[in-house]
C-alpha cells in the first residue's frame, strides 16, 4: 500500500512527504511535479495553455498509475495535488492505502503561499481562495483520510515523527 498525502496547497505535502520517505527509506513521489516534467511545462502553464479541465485528467491519470494496488507493501510516498480529491476515480483509487490529510489552518497556509504563482487556483485573494478550497475539499480529504494531522505551526521533523505514530511506528 502507498502511503499518501492529501490537503490543501501548502499543507506540507512534499516537504512532509520527502522526509517520511527518507525516513523510512522509500521512494517519494510528487503528483504534480511528474505532471510537469511529463508535459514539460508547469502546472500553471498547463492551466493556461489547456485549461483546467485538460490538468485534471493528466493528474487523474498520473495518479491512478502511480498509486499502484493498495494490497502491495508500501513501496513509495505519494503527494497528490490539492485537487486530486475532486476526482471520484482517484477517491475510489484510495481506498485501502494509507492516506494522510494533513489539515492546515487557512492562515498558515496563507503565509506559506504567499504570492506564489505557481499555484494557479489561489491568485487574488489568496486567503479568500483557500477558503473557498477548504470549504469545497475538506469533506473529501476526511472521506479518504486514514489519517490527520494538523501541520499548522509545526515542525517538519516532528510531524514526521506524529505521523510514523500515526502510521503504527516502525514501519
Amino acid at each position: 500500500m502507498t502511503i499518501v498525502f492529501v490537503g490543501l496547497p501548502a499543507s506540507g505535502k512534499t516537504t512532509l512527504g520527502r522526509a517520511l520517505a527518507a525516513r523510512l527509506g522509500l521512494e517519494f513521489v510528487d503528483v504534480d511535479q511528474v505532471i510537469e516534467d511529463r508535459a514539460a511545462k508547469t502546472i500553471a502553464e498547463i492551466f493556461v495553455d489547456e485549461g483546467e479541465a485538460h490538468f485534471r485528467g493528466l493528474e487523474r491519470d498520473t495518479t491512478l498509475e502511480l498509486l499502484g494496488p493498495p494490497d502491495e507493501p508500501a513501496k513509495r510516498v505519494l503527494s497528490l495535488g490539492g485537487g486530486a480529491v475532486m476526482d471520484d476515480q482517484i477517491r475510489d483509487a484510495l481506498a485501502g492505502h494509507d492516506v494522510i490529510w494533513l489539515q492546515v489552518s487557512v492562515t498558515h497556509a496563507t503565509r506559506r503561499v504567499g504570492m506564489n504563482v505557481m499555484r494557479p487556483l489561489v491568485l487574488g485573494d489568496v486567503r479568500a481562495n483557500l477558503e473557498r478550497l477548504q470549504a469545497e475539499r475538506e469533506p473529501l480529504y476526511r472521506e479518504v483520510a486514514r489519517h490527520e494531522i494538523d501541520t499548522t505551526d509545526r515542525r517538519p521533523e516532528a510531524l514526521v515523527d506524529a505521523i510514523l505514530e500515526l502510521l503504527g511506528g516502525s514501519r
